[in-house]
């Protein structure tokens, strides 16, 4: 077992995201993902299972053709797609990617 405290960690820029792992095993990773007032990750393509879950602020995120808005303390659950996002205000989120069996 252990404890991660998220408001702590460090976030690295997306050219850097592979920094922002703290915590993988076989079957799944985690990952802080931060983003600036007007920032975006643009589209990739995740051969995962993803969850989302916003720490603060406010982001849009696309899975495919589809979009949603999520706040502070909302998640999204999708299985593998074309994901982006972007934020008009900054966010800062985690996010777990789950190995499709």
């Amino acid at each position: 077992m252990r404890v991660f405290d998220l408001g702590e960690m460090k976030a690295f820029p997306y050219e850097c995201r592979e920094k922002n792992v703290f915590y993988q095993v076989k079957e799944f990773k985690t990952r802080i993902v931060e983003l600036p007032p007007g920032g975006e990750m643009p589209a990739c393509q995740m051969a995962s299972h993803v969850i989302f879950y916003v720490l603060d602020g406010e982001v849009s995120v696309t899975a495919n053709s589809a979009t949603a808005e999520l706040k502070e303390k909302q998640c999204l659950i999708t299985g593998p797609a074309t994901l982006s996002m972007r934020t008009e205000k900054g966010v800062r989120l985690m996010g777990i990617q789950i190995v499709k069996t």
